[in-house]
């Protein structure tokens, strides 16, 4: 069978108290290891030892073997300790109305006693079918994740091609100045250039210009010496030169008062500090990154920013596009948080509905990624359902119309790259579900992949 790995038959749960029914369904279904139970807490102790991809749970359990009540709370549990296991619930004939609401808690499938043999191996195989098909989205999702730069999640081809700027800029010594709206992942394309770079065994000191007050920032950056101001008790060592061989990553740059701007522009000509109060001259060995929401040349041209200082900082400059510029990053990073989300907060949770990510893919994103995780979280807690809804959400539907081309081919291209790049996204990854969704072959699929230049 296509489930079983390395020649061992694959696992399943059964939590039926029925010791006849026990036997017979490990006689019907001698391909698989039956790992039987009676009772809600024996099966998650094996739940918790080997994480089964199937279940199959009998709702009628004692303490309530006549009703649904212990089943269904155990359907929970379950779901709570291993999100992806595929549970088909067990009920009798006359028990639809609790079948129909252990599925809307997100059970898997159910079936009726007595069982037909071969309808339950079918229940059964489709199942871990699905099990498997979820567990190679996730291999992807890993593989897509890693492959552009550690942390950071996209398949939009302007942050592709920010990715590969920054693995070409990180081996060199060259300060990289990071320009993008707040929330769009500048300190994960910082942190990523120093993971990539010949400093990434030392120390990444990250600095939040903006958010310290203009008379302790000096003294953050550079430090100082006993006795240089009031309440300098002892010599301390500023962030540039704690930084010394590794990375310093200068965030919100823009908002560097003028008096620091000059001091910082010394430092990055003569490479060499001097803490408050001291007198010596330090020698400092560091890699700078600079980053910032605000407009440099503006600032400029209103005398708010050095000129010298920005080309200083800017030996490559690298513009990343906000969330609602990049094609399908809307709906990859949703499943992302959704999958990381449903984890922390121990909710079990399948994805979004239809209505739901509709609304993702036409939300603006004004606060970028940040406020996408935000979203997700707060969604994730609020959920009812076994899937994300509308509700959940709390975003409005947007119309974005934007000018589009007249040229026919021009127009069909744009769609149909458009359509690849959000079919991959809504099925996170998966080129099988994507390929079915778009009503085309897995070849075709691949074609049209290579053809617009999307890597898989």
């Amino acid at each position: 069978m296509s489930e079983k790995t390395n020649d061992k038959p694959p696992k399943i749960l059964l939590v039926e108290d029925d010791v006849g029914l026990q036997k017979q369904i490990k006689w019907s279904l001698d391909d698989y290891e039956i790992l039987a139970t009676g009772d809600r807490e024996s099966a998650l102790a094996q739940l918790r030892r080997f994480e089964p991809a199937v279940v199959l749970l009998d709702l009628g359990l004692p303490p309530d073997p006549d009703g649904a009540t212990e089943g269904l709370a155990t359907l929970q549990q379950i779901l709570q300790l291993c999100p992806a296991s595929k549970i088909i619930v067990v009920t009798g004939n006359q028990d639809r109305g609790n079948a129909i609401k252990a599925i809307s808690l997100g059970a898997f499938d159910f079936y009726h006693k007595p069982f037909e043999e071969q309808i339950l191996k079918m229940v059964i195989a489709r199942a871990f079918r699905v099990y498997e098909l979820e567990q190679e989205n996730r291999v992807l999702m890993m593989r897509t994740r890693s492959e552009p730069l550690q942390g950071l999640l996209t398949s939009d081809p302007q942050m592709l091609k920010v990715c590969r700027t920054i693995e070409k800029v990180a081996p060199s010594d060259a300060s990289v100045l990071l320009l993008g709206e707040s929330g769009t992942g500048k300190e994960v394309l910082a942190r990523g250039l120093h993971e990539l770079s010949p400093r990434n065994k030392e120390r990444f000191i990250a600095i939040n210009c903006a958010a310290i007050p203009d008379n302790l920032l000096e003294s953050e950056l550079f430090g100082y010496e006993k006795g240089a101001f009031t309440g300098a008790s002892k010599q301390t060592v500023g962030k540039i030169e704690y930084a010394h061989r590794g990375t310093l990553f200068l965030d919100e740059i823009g908002d560097l008062p003028m008096s620091l701007q000059a001091k910082l522009l010394r430092f990055l000509q003569e490479r060499v500090i001097e803490r408050l109060g001291g007198r010596g001259e330090i020698p400092v060995d560091v890699r700078v990154v600079a980053a910032t929401h605000q407009n440099l040349a503006e600032q400029i041209k209103t005398g708010q920013f050095r000129e010298d200082l920005f080309y200083r900082l800017s030996e490559i400059s690298v513009h990343i596009p906000p969330l609602r510029e990049r094609q399908g990053d809307s709906s990859l990073l949703a499943h992302a948080f959704l999958e990381r989300m449903v984890i922390t907060q121990g909710r079990p949770l399948r994805g979004f509905t239809q209505e739901a990510m509709h609304a993702i893919e036409a939300h603006p994103w004004p606060g970028n990624v940040r406020e996408m995780e935000n979203t997700i979280k707060r969604a994730v807690i609020m959920s009812d359902g076994p899937k994300v809804g509308l509700a959940d959400l709390g975003l409005a539907t947007h119309a974005n119309i934007e000018n589009e081309p007249l040229n026919l081919r021009q127009v069909r291209d744009e769609a149909e790259r458009g359509a690849v790049i959000k079919a991959l996204a809504r099925c996170n990854g998966s080129v099988a579900q994507a390929s079915e969704l778009l009503g085309v072959s897995r070849p075709t699929l691949y074609d049209l992949m290579n053809r617009f230049g999307l890597k898989q």
